[in-house]
């Protein structure tokens, strides 16, 4: 393959996957903003709302396994063009629904279509991308999922009035499968041996013992636990943060709307941020594991002491600046973190550790709503819901710092647990 005609390639992958990442987003998002609509056209209680809400979190955080080894045995073209046909007949299909019981069988396919999407991502940048430049894709592709959060409300109420932008969803499935191919680096120049035996590894298929033997490595423990003290102090912001400027600094509903966006899109540039330093430091020579960990302690404990800092914001442009410092530190650390699934795992299990990964981080994040809106109905404060955020963000730097020790090595079936 000529080196003009791979990097089009892998610059048309790229945008596909930076699409797919803002639609992802957008779509998760469709309900919360049609919220009062649905509820008033078909008569569900609140209740009946936040089940559909939680059974998406549900669907979406138990199809990350299967995902992670269907990515590993039969590729990101595949299972990413299956996953992104999923997510958009689901979709599509809650346009035309009328009741509780269809409403729950589109959300269940929409979390299980969603599910591949990242892991699937990581997996398609580590095959495409040298190490020395994988920084600045995965913080591109990640920065896509937070341009989706800062967008869904403009864009999602306008696009309440007509359901024909849809159809671009599955533009991209078919998209995606003729362009991509399952080693981007096949016929490309290749120097680092790591990476040269990484290839030949990437045509193995995974069995169900071996990645059952991923839960023995010290490195996956450190990458699950650590990733949950990142997810945590995302999904707080991501459902509190308008309820936050609201209630704790009186914000009309048009105003909330219009500050909420400005830390995600600081969350953007943290990860694009990340993509350009651990690069930089990866083509100086430094260790890539090694310099990518320092970039995830790094960057959880800076967010989790301007978390600290929210609870003495006096003003709601105060609280809105260091919110969007904490979002940006959180997310700068997490593109470290899908960049240390890329160097730690052996080549054909990139999309095994990731999910794997998620997963853990999913499950432990889905607690951070509900425990901060019970908190808020027992005290009428966020701030003690902010202090436990600050120290689960900074635990999950510790579990970096002393689990991730080392690159995992292929599982053996003599591997003991520690």
């Amino acid at each position: 393959m000529q080196p003009t005609h791979r990097r089009a390639l892998r610059a048309t992958v790229l945008s596909l996957l930076v699409f797919g990442g803002i639609v992802n987003f957008l779509d998760r998002s469709a309900l919360s903003i049609a919220n009062t609509t649905l509820r008033a056209d078909l008569h569900f209680s609140a209740t009946q709302i936040g089940a559909l809400l939680s059974i998406f979190s549900l669907a979406y955080g138990l199809a990350q396994i299967p995902a992670g080894w269907l990515l590993d045995r039969y590729g990101a073209r595949l299972v990413l063009s299956a996953g992104m046909m999923l997510w958009s007949v689901a979709q599509m299909a809650t346009g035309l629904v009328s009741g509780f019981a269809s409403l729950v069988l589109t959300r269940i396919g929409l979390g299980a279509g969603e599910a591949p999407f990242l892991p699937g991502g990581v997996k398609v940048i580590h095959d495409w991308y040298e190490v020395r430049e994988r920084g600045l894709p995965m913080g591109i592709l990640n920065a896509s999922t937070t341009l989706g959060q800062a967008f869904a409300p403009p864009i999602l109420t306008l696009m309440l009035l007509r359901y024909g932008w849809r159809s671009m969803f599955v533009v991209i499935a078919f998209a995606w499968y003729p362009v991509y191919k399952e080693n981007g680096k096949e016929n490309g120049k290749e120097n680092d041996s790591k990476e040269q035996h990484g290839r030949s590894a990437a045509k193995q298929t995974i069995s169900f013992v071996t990645w059952r033997r991923l839960f023995r490595h010290r490195t996956v423990w450190g990458m699950m636990l650590g990733f949950s003290g990142v997810n945590y102090t995302a999904w707080l912001y991501l459902a509190w943060l308008p309820g936050y400027l609201e209630s704790a600094h009186h914000l009309s509903l048009t105003k909330t709307g219009w500050f909420a966006a400005i830390p995600f899109l600081m969350g953007s540039v943290g990860m694009l941020v990340n993509g350009v330093i651990a690069d930089a430091l990866v083509r100086r020579g430094a260790d890539p594991l090694r310099s990518r960990k320092a970039l995830i302690v790094f960057g959880m404990v800076c967010s989790a002491a301007c978390t600290l800092f929210v609870t003495r914001a006096a003003t709601s442009a105060g609280a809105v600046a260091v919110i969007g410092l904490a979002l940006f530190f959180i997310h700068f650390a997490g593109t470290s973190a899908w960049g240390l699934v890329q160097v730690a795992a052996p080549a054909h299990l990139v999309g095994s550790v990731g999910t794997i990964q998620n997963f853990c981080s999913f499950l432990f994040a889905s607690v951070a709503p509900v425990l901060t809106g019970w908190i808020l109905d027992r005290t009428h404060s966020f701030h003690f819901a902010l202090i436990i955020c600050s120290c689960v963000t900074f635990l999950g730097a510790v579990a970096y710092l002393t689990l991730v020790q080392k690159p995992m090595e292929e599982p053996h079936p003599n591997t003991p647990s520690f």
